[in-house]
């Protein structure tokens, strides 16, 4: 059953990261990706146990570094200083890259440019001519995690849904996406398509009627 918060949304990115985070398993391992899903870190009380993997070599990565905090040597994915938590380790860019590919990570959360309803994740590349191609590890990390959840903005600048029926980019991986995030919903995704869990600021009437997907 759909819940709707009609009177509560459209969520900001730092909204977005305590509702993803709230999700998060207890005592998982999970990798944040570059960008937004960051912001994630912020809201995960150390209680939960969760321990955060970083692919830049880093197993108990916490929260961003404030102030005096902040050590240059210290950095997640996105070059972001981050400080320690208890325990933390770190090791080779190619065991942290095993790690990825293993299976040893619960969950992992990426970011997108677009999601096809069945779960094929689309966000390394918009295919067009001079466009630099950074996939770093997101492929790894499709394939690898258990869990590949999604943080993104549902509507692209020009007004167009990211969840989409066919992903139009390079693919990243296909079928691997789980759950995605949005700042107007929140979907599950999988064989027969994309259920909504919640929503934020529309009902669902008027998230059907935006998003060009079957919406169960």
């Amino acid at each position: 059953m759909t819940v709707e918060n009609t009177d509560r949304g459209p969520l900001s990115m730092d909204e977005l990261a305590q509702v993803i985070a709230r999700d998060i398993p207890e005592g998982s391992f999970v990798n944040l990706g570059i960008g937004q899903p960051t912001k994630i870190a912020d809201h995960l009380p150390v209680e939960l146990g969760v321990i955060l993997h970083t692919e830049n070599g880093m197993l108990g990565m916490g929260r961003k570094a404030e102030g005096e905090e902040v050590d240059a040597d210290l950095t997640n994915a996105g070059k972001v200083p981050v400080v320690e938590t208890p325990g933390c380790s770190y090791f080779h860019h190619a065991d942290s890259f095993a790690m990825m590919r293993g299976g040893h990570l619960d969950v992992c959360v990426l970011g997108a440019f677009q999601v096809g309803h069945t779960g094929d994740l689309a966000n390394w590349s918009t295919g067009r001519p001079g466009d630099i191609p950074a996939v770093g590890g997101a492929m790894d990390l499709a394939i690898g995690a258990k869990d590949v959840f999604v943080m993104m903005s549902l509507f692209a600048k020009n007004g167009e849904a990211k969840l989409v029926e066919t992903c139009s980019m390079p693919l990243t991986g296909v079928g691997c996406v789980s759950r995605v995030y949005t700042d107007y919903a929140v979907f599950d995704l999988g064989p027969d398509g994309a259920t909504v869990r919640e929503t934020y600021g529309v009902s669902l009437a008027e998230l059907r009627e935006r998003v060009a997907v079957e919406l169960h």
